[in-house]
């Protein structure tokens, strides 16, 4: 791996670890829901059946009633490991942007995958609430 990238991944793990801290203080005081987030998870654009890109997101969980927190980052690995398993199994892939996920789909998969890693009403809902692409130029299809 080139030094440049070691060097760009690093600023991204510091950028998304940084606003997942402002927003998970953020969140509890505004709306009084409790969130989790899930920061840096690194997601494949795959076209034509190659990898074209990766696109790195921080997830907000709201939390369901009774959960806390506390709960859900234990169990923030089997999270992001689904995660990972779903979009390589069917992209979350925008068909004119290859520096974007689709948010919507992407959140419609942790709703699905929620109830059986942390149980059955755990979270209310998902947020995308960061993409960070790792290349910006030369990566929209022609």
């Amino acid at each position: 791996m080139r030094r440049r990238d070691l060097f760009a991944l690093g600023t991204l793990a510091l950028a998304g670890t940084a606003a997942s801290a402002a927003s998970a203080s953020e969140a509890p005081a505004s709306s009084g829901a409790v969130t989790s987030n899930i920061a840096g998870v690194g997601l494949p654009i795959i076209a034509g059946g190659r990898i074209r890109n990766y696109v790195f997101v921080t997830i907000s969980l709201t939390l369901g009633g009774g959960f806390t927190a506390e709960q859900m980052r234990a169990k923030e690995p089997y999270f992001r490991d689904a995660l990972v398993r779903a979009a390589h199994r069917t992209p979350f892939v925008l068909a004119d942007d290859w520096t974007q996920v689709d948010a919507p789909a992407l959140c419609a998969a942790m709703m699905r995958i929620a109830p059986s890693i942390s149980g059955a009403g755990s979270i209310a809902s998902v947020q995308v609430a960061l993409q960070t692409p790792r290349r910006r130029t030369g990566v929209r299809p022609t």
